[in-house]
């Protein structure tokens, strides 16, 4: 009888160990809304063998349709349809034998109009900003206990140096002095890894802004405030891979959830193979499923939990934030099929709402392939409206130190690439730019950052060409950086963004007489081309070298803008008879000089002379 009690008594104990209530550590999406286009919902839970409960739900009106287990204990995916939900707060029931675990998920009501959500397009400039390098407006937020990496070092240029969300809202008054219209900023999502976080594309929670750069409400704040000023934001995403220390990777669902069975297999980062006609499957295959690096996990779009956890972190931002659009990192390394549904799914909830894909390639045939109705893709179609220009960046950074000919070198670059632009399906949607946060900066030195002419002639070609331009951060106040002395000396501060700083480059004291003609110039270009439809909806015709000089056209109803640039470093006079179609009155107003100038039977350049002339 004794043993019996003992045996009992110990088949309680060790059954009350084996029902304990559940501990979820993490819950994504944090909450969402009631009255989205796309009623269904993934709602992944992750703590310590979760697996082995049952679930339900309270809502009578939310569904759930699906609960999927992982090869990993620790995680639950529900799959739950909010076709018939209203606004409201239900609760997720784990049960495990007498125990319980409740987690109240809420439903919001929507805050976004989808129909208000406008996205950016050729009528704006987006300025890019990598947020650790730009201002530090709370210095309290610079280390953040139990973050592993927890010092800040503004002379180590891998380390962080403490920008952050305040400091870009602290000078939105002088970007909107400036006259840009729209913010992107470099990944602001957490990254958590224990070196180089700075950059932030190793993010470990898609849902959480990193805290050293503030808070997901200071984050609203930051976009509402830009939006108040006439300023759209655009948000920096990346769904080819995620940081080591991301949760779903150092305890991942199942292998399958990163490529290569979750194993390092270093990319090629030779991605003209996804539409190389003549590409062999290996090389598809490692340049798609290959590793960055092995901080950097390859995720595996293919598949569908992925595919979903990450469509709806991107429009959780959307909703939430109101952020105008999204730059995505790396677009041609991931899934095209995927990426394709991905802008689908965006644009079906939000149908104004812009993305970006970054397209590093070195064509403009490799680039096109990528843009939304490309005919070289047909019949997939990547839904991305707008791709980067990166071989027009290139030309660019090439046309204004050379001289010019009728048949090479200097400005023909530019008119000889842009007679291609029919193998793009919307030449105007495409991002065009000096350089970015990749890229050796347009003044790679101090010699060509004194070279305003250089300067002037490369901003007025960004600004009145096709496309949408991107300046980036410093470019008006002439910063250098060489990407061979590493990626740090291309994101350097902007001086005046941390206190005790030598000078205040945020105010026309503190520029150099260089720095502040330079900002002026771009300042006076940028706001003219605010609003101004000519340059933001107009056509734009062109006409071919001659004598060194490059004359194009933007034109929008019965007002035209006419550029007339001399690549050389001579006097050129040039007949104007060749160009009558495009210059309908024999007098026009220059946008540089203010002054009217008069067209007879030619017009005469100086060096490098350029005018920009409104009818």
């Amino acid at each position: 009888m004794k043993r019996v009690l003992v045996f009992m008594a110990l088949f309680a104990f060790f059954g009350l160990i084996g029902s304990k209530a559940a501990v979820v550590k993490k819950v994504a999406p944090t909450f969402w809304w009631a009255g989205m286009n796309n009623p269904e919902l993934q709602i992944l839970l992750y703590g310590d063998n979760i697996a082995s409960h049952d679930v339900t739900i309270s809502s009578a009106d939310v569904e759930l349709r699906e609960v999927v287990k992982q090869e990993n204990p620790n995680y639950l995916i529900l799959y739950v349809d909010l076709s018939e939900a209203a606004p409201q707060t239900f609760n997720i029931t784990l049960k495990k034998g007498k125990k319980e675990t409740v987690i109240p998920y809420e439903l919001k009501e929507r805050r976004v109009n989808a129909a208000n959500v406008k996205g950016f397009d050729a009528s704006d400039v987006l300025y890019l900003i990598m947020p650790d390098r730009f201002a530090n407006g709370n210095p309290d937020n610079d280390v953040v206990p139990g973050m592993l990496e927890n010092k800040v070092n503004r002379n180590e240029q891998y380390g962080r140096h403490g920008g952050d969300l305040k400091g870009i809202e602290n000078h939105l008054d002088y970007l909107n002095e400036l006259g840009v219209t729209a913010i992107w900023l470099n990944p602001t999502q957490e990254n958590d890894m224990p070196e180089s976080s700075y950059h932030g594309y190793a993010i470990t929670d898609y849902y959480q802004v990193d805290r050293r750069y503030g808070t997901n409400e200071e984050f609203r704040q930051l976009v509402e405030k830009a939006q108040k000023k006439g300023m759209k934001v655009v948000m920096d995403m990346i769904f080819n891979h995620c940081g080591a220390k991301n949760f779903i990777f150092s305890d991942k669902p199942s292998k399958d959830w990163f490529n290569f069975k979750s194993n390092f297999v270093p990319t090629s980062y030779k991605t003209a193979s996804v539409q190389d006609v003549h590409a062999s499957e290996y090389e598809h295959k490692i340049a798609v499923d290959g590793w960055f690096t092995e901080v950097m996990p390859d995720l595996n779009q293919r598949n569908r939990h992925v595919a979903q956890f990450l469509i709806q972190s991107s429009i959780w931002w959307i909703e939430f934030a109101g952020i105008n659009g999204i730059r995505q990192d790396t677009h041609p390394y991931a899934d095209f099929d995927f990426m394709a549904r991905w802008c689908k799914a965006v644009n079906d909830e939000y149908p104004d709402f812009n993305i970006v894909g970054e397209t590093w390639l070195n064509s403009n045939v490799l680039v096109s392939f990528w843009q939304k109705d490309s005919k070289l893709a047909a019949p997939r179609n990547s839904n991305l409206r707008t791709v980067m220009d990166f071989p027009l960046m290139e030309h660019m950074n090439k046309a204004f130190d050379e001289e010019t000919t009728d048949w090479a070198g200097g400005l023909y670059r530019l008119y000889d690439y842009l007679t291609q632009d029919l193998v793009y399906a919307d030449p105007m949607s495409l991002l065009t730019f000096l350089d970015n946060h990749d890229t050796s900066r347009y003044s790679t030195n101090d010699e060509k950052a004194q070279n305003l002419t250089r300067y002037k002639q490369a901003i007025t070609f960004l600004l009145t060409t096709r496309g949408i331009p991107q300046l980036y951060y410093g470019t008006e106040i002439l910063m250098t950086g060489d990407k061979g002395e590493g990626d740090g000396m291309l994101r350097k501060d902007f001086p005046g963004g941390w206190a005790g700083d030598a000078r205040n480059c945020f105010e026309a004291t503190g520029r150099t007489a260089k720095e502040q003609e330079a900002f002026e110039f771009t300042k006076k270009m940028l706001n003219w081309r605010k609003g101004n439809d000519v340059i933001g909806k107009g056509s734009l015709k062109h006409y071919s070298i001659n004598q060194g000089v490059y004359v194009y056209e933007r034109k929008y109803n019965d007002k035209s803008v006419v550029v007339i640039m001399n690549g050389n470093d001579r006097v050129q006079t040039i007949a104007l008879a060749p160009y009558a179609e495009s210059l309908p009155k024999s007098q026009a107003k220059d946008v540089l000089t203010g002054k009217v100038i008069t067209l007879g039977k030619d017009l005469t350049l100086s060096n490098r002379q350029m005018y920009v002339l409104e009818f």
